[in-house]
Order: structure tokens, then sequence, then C-alpha cells
């Protein structure tokens, strides 16, 4: 498997210990809740688009 398969599939199931924690769909950065439609395409999105944008994701 390529790293970046490796990676995603990391990602997913950092996604699925957000659901159970209940923080699934909140933006790391501002506390608000990531569109549905950014979790459609992106379902393991920790940012929402404004936060991503912004530049300042640490």
């Amino acid at each position: 498997m390529g790293g970046r398969q490796i990676k995603f599939i990391q990602n997913l199931e950092n996604a699925l210990i957000r659901i159970e924690n209940k923080t699934y769909g909140i933006c790391r950065k501002t506390g608000l809740l990531i569109d549905k439609k950014r979790l459609i395409a992106v379902p393991h999105a920790t940012l929402s688009m404004e936060a991503k944008m912004s530049g300042d994701n640490d």
C-alpha cells in the first residue's frame, strides 16, 4: 500500500474516533460546525473551509 493510502485510512480511522467522541464535524480551529457539503466531499475533514483557507492551520 502506498503511503498516501495509509494516511487516508488513518484519517478515516481518526474520523471514526471523533464520531465516538461526538466531536465529528466540528472545526478544530474555530469550534464551529463544518459544512455538510464539505464533510460529504472530505469525510475526514477537521477544518471548515474558512479555517482551511485562512492558511493558519497549525
